[in-house]
């Protein structure tokens, strides 16, 4: 283990390095880190400010789903970018990026007195509080409101860069390219169809790019999909609208990745907007961990579980030493063993059900990870990071003291529903499924939803028990 970075693990290639600067510090990272795998690689943990009271916040996800860990880059004169999720933004060489919401620096923000003071500030305290003298408002009050709260600072100059759009039309659209949407797209290969696969991400994989038992699938996968004349495969490209008639609105970044020499403004365009025609949609954009509710649980090394599990096994970055668990989920516990078996550290298994399947129990306790069942953590201690939990039975009984360094939350799954809300897919309790609050249903369009955002796939994980069990899902497409 050097610092963070577990050998052998992880998809950036060592072999060389990149450096960029991170609020006017030098930091080191490889080809396919991310500005926050690069930064917890190194031991860093805190990320930025919470909008109000100015708290410390550090990653929460792995993905475009981190909401505390918001950036801003800036590649020169009118190219300021602010609230950019330091999860999903790739380093490059010469890369400049800072924190946002803090003064005059991150470690040390005066305006975190806001914090001490926040039972003054109650919700909606400045539209009852500064209302006299009326003239006051505009000149001094909103000004400095504005000042203190927020997020990063808006753009003040033109923007150089030129933007590109085009239209596409396709038989088969292909919205995630996890592996239910990889399989979806290498079943469509052998056909006529004409096929379109877009991701969020650098590169294919979703999931499985966090999964070492699937490396061999994936990599073969994709070679086969490449080969494939009648499939055109879009990355770093984001859906952000499903219309009518099948009508798919999605933006694809050119330049982000590049170095400033590579990503010079004028000699070729930034964005991409696609407006595609499908003559039939498959949705598969996987699902989102839940977090847990306890004291301390913005405190940054706090995460989701799956997220500790991307770190490890996409970026080969262990986000601590000694990881605490809390779990409601085995999803949880399954992440804890693998990582536990790749390498990392844990100081407990803590969980909220009494029951808990007793193969993981065993498994744990065979690894020497301390289980703790019928309880929960109801204190984190540390300030700019984690430095240990408190734990207590359900009933308030038996609390103790464990030293940790990050820890890591499982609450269950909720599937991305967004683009199928937008089909007018309609959603139902699932009542008898403990794994995910709801499910997609009947839709009057031609979409389909696959893989986790299925209801299939839900009732079958709720029967068998094997949500993320360390293997790829089945592949399951129905016609809803």
């Amino acid at each position: 283990m050097s610092g963070y970075r577990i050998e052998g693990l992880g998809r950036p290639d060592r072999s060389q390095k990149i450096r960029f600067r991170f609020d006017g510090q030098t930091y080191e990272g490889h080809p396919g880190d991310t500005v926050a795998s690069a930064l917890l690689a190194q031991g860093i943990t805190l990320f930025g400010r919470s909008f109000k009271y100015h708290r410390p916040r550090g990653v929460m996800g792995a993905g475009v789903e981190e909401a505390n860990a918001l950036i801003s880059v800036t590649r020169g004169p009118g190219r300021f970018t602010p609230n950019l999720r330091a999860t999903t933004v790739e380093i490059y060489e010469g890369l400049e990026c800072v924190s946002q919401n803090r003064w005059p620096s991150l470690k040390n923000d005066v305006t975190a007195i806001n914090d001490r003071l926040g039972m003054f500030f109650p919700a909606g305290f400045y539209n009852k509080t500064f209302m006299w003298p009326r003239s006051f408002w505009d000149k001094v009050y909103e000004p400095v409101i504005r000042r203190m709260a927020g997020l990063g600072d808006s753009p003040t100059e033109i923007d150089p860069d030129v933007y590109g759009a085009t239209y596409a039309h396709c038989d088969l659209l292909i919205i995630g390219a996890g592996p239910a949407g990889i399989d979806a797209a290498l079943q469509a290969t052998g056909t006529n169809k004409r096929v379109i696969l877009i991701d969020e991400q650098n590169e294919l994989g979703g999931g499985a790019l966090s999964d070492p038992a699937l490396a061999a699938w994936l990599e073969r996968s994709v070679k086969d999909l490449e080969a494939a004349p009648n499939v055109r495969i879009l990355t770093r490209c984001t859906a952000f609208g499903y219309y009518h008639d099948n009508f798919i609105g999605a933006v694809e970044r050119l330049t982000e990745h590049l170095p400033d020499d590579q990503a010079v403004p004028g000699k070729g365009a930034r964005e991409k907007l696609w407006r595609i025609r499908a003559g039939e949609v498959v949705l598969a954009q996987g699902a989102i961990e839940r977090p847990l509710v306890f004291e301390g649980n913005d405190v940054p090394g706090v995460m989701l579980a799956s997220a500790a599990r991307t770190w490890l096994f996409r970026y080969g970055v262990a986000v601590g030493r000694k990881i605490a668990v809390m779990a409601a989920h085995d999803s949880g516990w399954k992440d804890a063993l693998a990582m536990a078996k790749a390498g990392a550290g844990f100081s407990a298994i803590v969980d909220v059900r009494d029951n808990v399947d007793s193969a993981l129990v065993a498994e744990a306790i065979s690894l020497g990870l301390p289980v703790y069942l019928g309880s929960s953590v109801i204190g984190v201690s540390g300030r700019h990071g984690v430095t240990g939990i408190e734990i207590a039975q359900n009933d308030g009984a038996r609390r103790k003291k464990i030293a940790a360094d990050a820890v890591m939350m499982a609450g269950g799954w909720t599937p991305t529903i967004h683009l199928w809300s937008h089909s007018k897919g309609t959603r139902a309790l699932a009542r008898s499924c403990r794994t995910s609050p709801t499910r997609t249903c009947a839709v009057p369009a031609p979409v389909r939803a696959s893989g986790t955002l299925a209801p299939a796939w839900w009732s079958r994980t709720c029967r068998r028990r094997k949500i993320l069990a360390g293997s790829r899902p089945s592949s399951i497409s129905r016609t809803m």
